[in-house]
């Protein structure tokens, strides 16, 4: 068996294998409520041979919404949407986790198809955001720098919407802390500008995702698994940097998480990075530490037989991809068939298995 249809056990969890979707965001959200978009497009990829699923980026707190139209966990009604949604990955042989999110400074935005593009105006439902510093994302409305009192309702609001995740029967609990939304916007220098215990040094910058690492961990217990997503390079001067990631990844790790998500850039909208296949995974290894933080890898993967080369080169534990899963919502069917691994197919599709 290929290492990619091997299975991993993280806690008291095992996945069947190391081809998981990353989250994205739908944008198909009413008042942060999963709707029926959500479940056929999460369960479908559970048909399809993921071993992990991540739910898209659900904010912890009403005002970190990156828009109007993004999914939620700070009220009891979102958990109940949820949980038909996680059972049914569940009844597919899937497990499903969800990323928790806060946007900060780049909250209340025009989702992709709007038409329009920036902060959502009051006038049209929009809000004002926070950030560590009073330094907007360029194009976008000006933050407000959160104080103490603020820092101290993010990390319990993640901590809250930690609880109902796992109330509504989500199996992982992914910390965002990437693509410049708050916890990354703190991590930077480049958007972090305090001069408090936040700000400063790299012990500071990264305090609040370690408070949160720590809450969200406190809350998972013992045999839940924690992920935490870190953009590892700004792609821009004087930005956050690789060595940086993982020496946070470290700290990450001893605060309770059990993988690093790997990913970069988001940060800022005068980023310049190479995209090309697999342009992501040198920045996993470099978190990995030669298998001592276990790492994840993403970006631009799009086969079998390239995923397997990330996890036979020691790059990473585990691959997330995106986009191949929206193109194909079978790529994990269609990658141990690439990679001859014979893994369990729906009863419903086997006529399909062999051609």
């Amino acid at each position: 068996m290929s290492l990619l249809f091997s299975p991993m056990t993280i806690r008291s969890l095992t996945l069947r294998n190391r081809l998981w979707v990353s989250p994205m965001c739908m944008y198909s959200a009413v008042d942060g409520l999963p709707q029926e978009w959500h479940h056929t497009h999460l369960a479908q990829f559970a048909s399809g041979g993921a071993g992990l699923i991540v739910a898209e980026a659900t904010t912890v707190l009403p005002e970190g919404r990156i828009s109007p139209r993004d999914t939620g966990l700070w009220n009891d009604a979102q958990r109940d949407a949820w949980a038909p949604i996680v059972a049914a990955a569940h009844a597919r042989g899937a497990h499903i986790g969800v990323q928790l999110a806060h946007a900060g400074r780049k909250a209340s935005t025009w989702w992709p198809w709007a038409g329009e593009s920036g902060s959502v105006p009051a006038t049209e439902g929009g809000w004002p955001t926070v950030a560590p510093s009073a330094i907007a994302f360029e194009g976008f409305a000006e933050p407000a720098a959160l104080d103490d009192a603020g820092i101290a309702a993010v990390v319990a609001g993640f901590a809250d919407a930690a609880r109902r995740a796992l109330d509504a029967g989500f199996d992982v609990l992914e910390i965002h802390g990437a693509h410049g939304y708050l916890l990354h916007q703190f991590l930077s220098p480049l958007s972090n500008h305090r001069e408090d215990a936040y700000g400063g040094t790299l012990e500071n910058r990264a305090r609040l995702l370690l408070e949160v690492t720590a809450a969200v961990r406190a809350v998972a217990g013992e045999e839940v698994p924690v992920f935490v997503r870190i953009s590892a390079t700004d792609h821009a001067p004087g930005g956050f940097t690789p060595d940086e990631a993982a020496i946070v990844a470290d700290w990450a790790v001893a605060r309770g998480a059990d993988l690093i998500d790997v990913s970069s850039g988001g940060l800022v909208a005068h980023q310049r990075i190479d995209v090309h296949p697999g342009y992501q995974v040198p920045l996993a290894a470099t978190v990995r530490q030669g298998g001592r933080i276990p790492s994840s890898a993403v970006g631009l993967l799009t086969d079998g037989a390239q995923a397997e080369a990330v996890l036979q080169s020691g790059a990473a534990d585990a691959v997330f991809a995106g986009r191949e899963w929206l193109r194909d919502p079978h790529f994990g069917l269609r990658a141990a068939h690439e990679l001859g691994d014979a893994v369990a197919w729906p009863d419903q599709y086997l006529r399909a298995r062999w051609r």
